[in-house]
């Protein structure tokens, strides 16, 4: 009985050597495997998100999704809803790839079942199968470390994107029925936020830690130095908007001096954050305009009219080498750590520290809310314990009725004192 196709999937192909001399004859390259067919992707290992994209648009053009009207859920592969989702709405989100890649790890497992398998059951399983994968970024050969596996929160995500898949299938009348996924439980909230000292600590780590490269040649072959480049330098950036604004890593590394379609922008004259891309629609994740604190306006002022290295104006108020920068959680989490800092500080610790130091300083509720682009109602619940009003009153009011038990207490203390 012959083996049933696994359907479309990366595979890294293994350098090649010459087996007398051991010299490289082929890099190791990502391909593309789909029964007997195989693409070259030409993307190298550490390239995984251009070989995910590459197999994106390959499923794409090899596979058209049934879109018929109202069918049964045992007539409807997961893989089909997938695909809608893909094409219709994946495109509009702010990190399109990003959702891309899930929706591949989701279709990996799904493939070739229906959605009238979607159950607890099979939830789980899917659960307990990526919990055993390491995270697509994890390069163990090269930093010598255990990979990390991908967690219980990891997980959510992917399902949350299934539903929302299934969701827009009924929307578009090609279902008859609402499926709901069991999704896991929510992990903790974060709340953790930074001390100024801590601020402080990491931007002065971000200004002068040195870039460390291996000898490859010569006596000193294999021994790490110290360069006199500041590779870090643009994370500063990146700490004092997050920080003094609250926004999202995405919209920090978006964002512009000028207006243009797919990015936010600051308005230099007027000195406002334009945090939401222009042309994106409202989400869920609110990205109003925000006024920009003063001495943070005086520093993009400034970062906006340094020329680059070659001569050339900046366009992106956060630049890597001349270039907008896609992520930063690689250089970011390298930064903590050379600052002495724990894993569980992130990117988006810095929206923490927005937050918590206005509550500490007692900025108003509604004023704080619509700053951060949150509701009042999750301001209060996440960050209010910060306040130095909190439950004051409460406390108060217990302070006064409580006045004699206390005092009786202090006299019973006293007589016990005397009799010993």
């Amino acid at each position: 009985m012959s083996r049933s196709s696994k359907g479309p999937r990366l595979w890294l192909k293994p350098e090649e050597r010459d087996k007398k001399t051991g010299k490289l004859r082929k890099r190791s390259v990502w391909w593309i495997r789909d029964g007997d067919t195989v693409v070259v992707t030409g993307c190298a290992p550490e390239d995984r998100g251009g070989a995910e994209k590459a197999l994106a648009e390959f499923i794409q053009d090899k596979y058209r999704p049934a879109r018929d009207k109202e069918r049964a859920l045992r007539d409807i592969l997961v893989t089909d809803v997938l695909t809608v989702y893909g094409e219709d709405v994946a495109p509009k989100h702010a990190r399109p790839e990003k959702t891309a890649a899930r929706l591949i790890q989701l279709g990996e497992w799904w493939d070739g079942k229906a959605v009238a398998a979607i159950d607890g059951k099979s939830v789980r399983a899917y659960g307990d199968w990526r919990k055993k994968q390491a995270w697509k970024s994890a390069r163990p050969d090269v930093t010598g470390r255990k990979a990390r596996t991908v967690t219980n929160a990891g997980v959510r995500r992917e399902l949350e994107d299934l539903q929302a898949a299934l969701n827009h299938y009924l929307r578009e009348g090609h279902m008859r029925e609402v499926v709901k996924v069991p999704l896991p439980p929510k992990s903790l909230a974060k709340d953790r936020y930074l001390e100024r000292d801590e601020a402080a600590r990491l931007l002065r780590t971000m200004l002068h830690m040195p870039e460390r490269q291996t000898v490859h040649r010569g006596p000193r072959k294999g021994q790490v130095i110290e360069t006199g480049k500041r590779p870090s330098r643009h994370l500063a950036r990146f700490l004092l908007v997050g920080i003094y604004t609250g926004t999202r890593a995405a919209a920090i590394c978006s964002a512009g001096f000028a207006p243009a379609e797919g990015r936010g922008w600051i308005d230099l004259k007027r000195g406002v954050f334009h945090r939401r891309r222009v042309g994106a629609a409202e989400t869920k994740k609110r990205q109003p305009p925000v006024r920009l604190p003063n001495r943070l306006l005086a520093h993009i002022r400034r970062w906006a009219r340094t020329p680059r290295k070659d001569g050339t104006m900046p366009e992106y108020v956060v630049e890597f080498r001349g270039k907008p920068v896609g992520e930063v959680n690689k250089g970011f989490a390298a930064v903590v750590a050379a600052a002495d800092l724990g894993p569980d500080v992130t990117p988006h610790t810095l929206r923490h520290t927005c937050a918590t130091w206005m509550m500490q300083a007692g900025v108003d509720l509604w004023q704080a809310a619509a700053f951060l682009g949150m509701t009042v109602q999750v301001l209060e619940r996440v960050y209010g314990h910060h306040r130095p009003d909190f439950q004051e009153e409460a406390a108060g009011a217990l302070d006064r009725a409580g006045r004699r038990v206390i005092e009786a207490l202090d006299v019973e203390d006293a007589f016990t004192r005397r009799a010993a």
